[in-house]
Parts: structure tokens; C-alpha cells; sequence
């Protein structure tokens, strides 16, 4: 601006006024000097014609009201993240949701099941290997430096003080099981001076197997060697009965812990037991552990190795299967390889392990798992995470990882088999691959007659218990 200039300038007597703002501006300018009647006709800049209000579309006037309103008025920033807002939701109502990315999900290194695939790239190796080691002469070879292995286990010679009190267990689960129960009873009787009670089996939903310890096992041969280590009785007397009027749920049950050490028993059990006289564990399975004095662990040995002898029917067949067993295993001087494979429904229901059965698997593990044992899967808050238990080595060998795992030792098709199991889940497509691997391959089924087999099959503990 140009100050008001009170003295009077050279060549003029008045005061000059200052010009006016709107003159100066060059739009302005430039568009009076067009409207003049006289003078040269000065062009407008084209930076400035381009932008003509005649000129403009609709969508130049918009933008340009809006920015002058922004410029003018910077409050309405605020309300800038609201029109973000509101037009990031017109954008996605536009845009359709119905199509899913597919994102790729890639499995943890050995939590599938994918032997099968193994299986048929082994194959063809596996036909045309040629090697003429054979594995099954020289398995029998003994490589202890002492000529031949002895058994560590010393007997007791002496008597046994009095007893404490009796000593009642439930042997519940399958055989392996039992069997584990009675060795583990043994070593606890021993342990608290205890007088054992002939080991009570109990009746499960799964195996429905009614047969007792004199069924499976011998009964007087299991007291008998016992008989300088524990004391074994096959009843409790009825001195002892009358107080709790003959009636076994009446007598005191501990619950204990699986794999509960066996200071608790001497602190815990030990007291009651002077105190009743008679006390009941059940269930026993698996209810020691396994990290035990010397003592403890002979009294184990002793009833497994020593006590623990099959029942005479059961030894006769089981020589017999023998015998035959050698007769079909002549090509190899009538050596052959026993495999027990664990791979029953139960076994795999229980494991909560997934294989390629697909969705016919999936329903018949949901109903074994339920029928045997109810609840105990679908609890709330259960999570079961079948890749986890398959990387930490907890599921069950399938016929064929057991045929291939034969192969890998260097047992060939010439080795003769003899499975020793249960029923296979779904054993025709199971046992294909492993009877191809081996197909000198024989079970009780084909060794035995029905008629051999026929006293046996009202217990499938007896039936297991065939030796191999």
C-alpha cells in the first residue's frame, strides 16, 4: 500500500489519492483495459482464462468451493477422519465379501500321516534290492562279551515277618496293563509287608473280558514263587470280612495318582493300612512309578520274569503255534520274527490320532472314543491337537510303518512273520501293504483250527495271550 502523501509532490499543487486495490489486482486490470474505449486491448494471460468461471465444469466448480470453504475455514478439519470414514464404508459397500483369499496353511514337519506316500517312492527300491545280507541270521547272535545273558534276580531264603495288614487291587485295562498291576502290586505288598490278595481283573466296556487271574495266569505257580518275598493269598479271611459285613465297597478305597512314588505309600498308605487292616486300591493301573529303590524294582522283576507264568491251556496251544510256527519258517533254518502290533480301534481311538481314513475314520473314533470311554474326550475345555501328538511319537505304528520299519533293519520277503495282535482297525486296507512286504506272513488264525481257538473266545485276554 501507498501511504497518504500530505506534501505536495514536484509538478503538482494537490494531493494524489491512492489508488484503489481493485486496480492493481492484474485480473482486474487487464479486464478493464479490454472494456476501455480507447488504448491497445491487452490479452489476458491464458494462467488466468483457463480458470473462468464460464470455462469450468462441474466438477472444477465443486472442488473449487470446496477448497476455498477449506481455506477459509480450517476448522472443518476436524471433521476430516469422519468423511475418511464415511467414505471408506460407501467404498466397501461397493466391494463384495463373499469371496474369501485363500491363505495357504502348511503343516509342521511330521504332524500328517503320509507313509502311504513313502510307501509307494520305497517301493520299486525295495523290489530290486539285490543284497544278499539278510538279517534274520544274524539277529541271534549273541553280543554279550560274557558268552550269555543270566538272570540278575536273587531270591529270598528267609521268612517273612507279620504281616500288616491285606492288601486288595483292581488290575483294570487290557493284558499289558494287568499284568503291569500285578507286577507293581506285588512290589508294594513287599514294600509295606503286606499280605497280597489275588489281583481282581476288572471287567472293562471295551474288552468285556470276564476271565480271571486263574484263567490267564498260574495261579498256584504265582504264590508259590512269591512265596519267600510276599505273601499271596487267594481270599480274604472272614475274621476280617465280618467287619465290613462281607462286602467290598465298604472297605476303605484309596484313589492314587498315577505314577505316585513310592514314599507315598509309606506315608500315606502304610499308616491306614495298620489301621484297618484291610485296604483297596482301585484302579491300580499304572499307579507306581517307575523310579523306584533297587528293592522295589527286584520285587517288579520277580513277578514278571518268575511268578508270572500263563495257565496250562494257554501254554499247550502256544507250544503247538510254536512248532508250526518253525515247520513254515524252514527256508530259515526255523527262526522267524514275532510282531505285536498295537493298532486295534481302541489303541487309535484312545490315541486321538488321525491317519487317511478320512471321514469314515473320523466316525468310527468319535464312537469307539465315546463307547469306551464316555465324556472323557468332549469334556469342555479338552483341546486334542492330533498333529502335536503325532510329532511327539505318540501314535500307534500302522502295519505298514511296522513292515517298513522291518525292511529298513534288512528283514526281506524270505522272513517269515508271525502277528501277534489283536484285530487291526480296518484290516484289509491296513494290512495290504505289510502282507506285500512280507508275504510269508502268519497269525493264530492260520496256524490254529477253529477248534483249537474255540475255548478261547469268550476271553480276549486268553486269545492275546497266545504265545509268539
Amino acid at each position: 500500500m501507498h501511504a497518504y502523501n500530505r506534501l505536495p509532490s514536484s509538478g503538482h499543487s494537490s494531493p494524489s489519492t491512492p489508488s484503489s486495490p481493485r486496480s492493481r489486482s492484474p485480473r482486474l486490470r487487464s479486464t478493464s483495459n479490454s472494456n476501455s474505449g480507447g488504448g491497445s486491448r491487452v490479452k489476458p494471460s491464458a494462467r488466468f482464462t483457463s480458470g473462468q468461471p464460464g470455462q469450468r465444469t462441474l466438477a472444477h466448480r465443486l472442488a473449487w468451493f470446496i477448497l476455498s470453504v477449506l481455506l477459509r475455514r480450517q476448522g472443518i478439519f476436524l471433521f476430516a477422519p469422519l468423511l475418511y470414514i464415511a467414505g471408506m464404508l460407501f467404498y466397501m459397500g461397493t466391494v463384495s465379501f463373499d469371496v474369501v483369499p485363500n491363505i495357504r496353511h502348511h503343516p509342521a514337519p511330521g504332524s500328517l500321516y503320509r507313509s502311504p506316500q513313502l510307501y509307494a517312492k520305497l517301493l520299486p527300491e525295495m523290489d530290486s534290492d539285490n543284497s544278499t545280507a539278510h538279517a534274520i541270521s544274524t539277529i541271534w547272535k549273541n553280543s554279550y562279551r560274557g558268552g550269555e545273558w543270566r538272570p540278575c534276580i536273587n531270591k529270598s531264603s528267609g521268612g517273612l515277618p507279620e504281616s500288616n495288614g491285606y492288601l486288595y487291587i483292581e488290575a483294570n485295562g487290557g493284558l499289558n496293563q494287568q499284568r503291569t498291576s500285578i507286577c507293581n502290586a506285588v512290589s508294594v505288598a513287599g514294600y509295606l509287608n503286606a499280605t497280597l490278595v489275588i489281583p481282581h481283573f476288572h471287567f472293562h466296556s471295551i474288552w468285556r473280558d470276564p476271565s480271571k487271574f486263574g484263567d490267564i495266569y498260574d495261579e498256584e505257580f504265582f504264590v508259590k514263587s512269591l512265596a519267600n518275598d510276599v505273601r499271596v493269598v487267594d481270599k480274604i479271611p472272614d475274621y476280617i470280612m465280618e467287619r465290613f459285613d462281607y462286602n467290598m465297597s465298604n472297605v476303605y478305597n484309596f484313589r492314587i495318582k498315577a505314577w505316585s512314588s513310592i514314599s507315598y505309600y509309606r506315608d500315606t498308605v502304610l499308616p491306614k493300612l495298620l489301621e484297618e487292616k484291610l485296604i483297596r486300591i482301585s484302579p491300580f493301573a499304572n499307579r507306581l512309578s517307575f523310579d523306584a529303590p533297587p528293592a522295589v524294582q527286584r520285587l517288579r522283576c520277580l513277578a514278571n520274569y518268575e511268578a508270572l507264568r500263563f495257565s496250562n491251556p494257554i501254554l499247550s496251544l502256544g507250544e503247538t503255534l510254536v512248532a508250526r510256527m518253525k515247520e513254515r519258517s524252514a527256508n530259515n533254518s526255523g527262526k522267524y520274527i514275532s510282531v505285536h502290533l498295537r493298532f486295534e480301534e481302541d489303541m487309535v481311538a484312545f490315541s486321538c490320532c488321525i491317519y487317511d481314513g478320512g471321514e469314515e475314520e473320523k466316525r468310527d473314533m468319535d464312537a469307539a472314543r465315546e463307547r469306551g470311554w464316555k465324556g472323557k474326550f468332549t469334556k469342555p475345555g479338552r483341546v486334542i491337537r492330533p498333529g502335536a501328538i503325532r510329532i511327539n511319537g505318540k501314535c500307534p505304528l500302522t502295519p505298514l510303518e511296522v513292515g517298513l520299519m522291518l525292511r529298513g533293519m534288512g528283514f526281506d520277503k524270505t522272513t517269515s512273520i508271525y502277528l501277534a495282535s489283536g484285530k487291526i482297525y480296518d484290516s484289509e486296507r491296513h494290512m495290504k501293504p505289510l502282507l506285500e512286504m512280507f508275504p510269508l506272513l502268519q497269525t493264530k488264525d492260520m496256524l490254529a483250527t477253529p477248534e483249537e481257538l474255540a475255548p478261547f473266545q469268550d476271553g480276549c485276554h486268553r486269545l492275546y495271550c497266545l504265545p509268539s
